[in-house]
């Protein structure tokens, strides 16, 4: 499907909007209930099949990064409704940037096609030779446009971005994006998981503060790798949802040109998927989760 099933009711809040995964509801304080469903989105489909548990991972982890990362963020509360318990979190209400902020350490997805292409991501130009998997001699800034659903994500480059924002919050987007990401590669690394790259979506206060909103640096929004089994010039194992895309595209016999729904994904899929989300989060934060 390309458009979200309908949103479930919760007391006390009104639905204004469902993404790929997440359902926003409008709180009668002003503030907003952002919550995570355990929809699975892939090549711009939202697919039939649930992966279980994945909207509390999304949230745990998410809220453990912006724990870490020391940058302002949307998040107000975990006091949340009981019937989103886990999978849910109170924020600011904020002005989005039409921005998607993408950096990558690592070369692979839309950054290989586009290196293949042109030799550049985003019009940054590359050495020679690089292949799937390569480290980037320092991370890159390449942002994307928001796309609706059912429509995918552009690369752009940073001249675009100015165009869209300004200058100044070009720049603050640019330096922002890499130093969280930086901090991040550096904080996984240590435990064992290489972060190949991930997306960031910012916000603005009524006072121009730039804030870092909806999740973050989760195995949704990033490319999580196993350090040990790293090895440039193949597909790498992942803890994201690689899993899924690597599944429709070579075993599911379903062609992505066709313009048919994907097939739901099997039973062996699914549970390699949530164990790959729960594996990650658990690596990550050291923590055991709890469903």
């Amino acid at each position: 499907m390309t458009t979200p099933p309908q949103a479930p009711e919760i007391p006390g809040a009104k639905h204004v909007h469902s993404g790929k995964v997440r359902d926003l509801y409008e709180l009668e304080s002003g503030e907003l209930l952002m919550v995570a469903s355990d929809r699975m989105s892939a090549f711009d489909w939202i697919l039939e099949s649930l992966i279980p548990d994945k909207g509390k991972v999304l949230t745990a982890m998410s809220l453990w990064w912006f724990e870490q990362l020391g940058v302002p963020n949307h998040i107000i509360s975990t006091d949340v409704p009981a019937e989103v318990a886990g999978r849910a979190v109170v924020c600011e209400k904020l002005t989005m940037l039409p921005v998607e902020c993408v950096a990558r350490g690592y070369l692979s997805g839309s950054g290989l096609l586009d290196y293949n292409a042109t030799g550049a991501v985003c019009g940054i130009p590359l050495p020679p030779g690089l292949v799937e998997g390569s480290r980037l001699d320092e991370p890159i800034f390449t942002p994307a446009t928001k796309a609706d659903i059912g429509e995918h994500d552009e690369n752009v480059s940073y001249d675009a971005v100015v165009r869209t924002v300004g200058a100044e919050t070009a720049a603050a987007l640019r330096d922002t994006t890499l130093a969280i990401y930086t901090q991040a590669w550096r904080m996984a690394e240590e435990r064992g998981i290489i972060l190949a790259d991930t997306k960031f979506e910012f916000g603005t206060r009524a006072d121009g503060t730039i804030v870092l909103a909806d999740e973050v640096l989760t195995p949704d929004s990033s490319r999580f790798w196993p350090a040990a089994e790293w090895a440039p010039g193949k597909q790498q194992p992942s803890y994201d949802k690689q899993i899924v895309r690597d599944w429709l595209q070579f075993e599911s016999g379903w062609d992505r040109t066709s313009g048919e729904a994907p097939p739901p994904l099997s039973d062996e899929v699914v549970e390699r998927t949530r164990s790959a989300y729960v594996g990650a989060y658990e690596q990550l934060t050291g923590r055991k989760f709890s469903a």
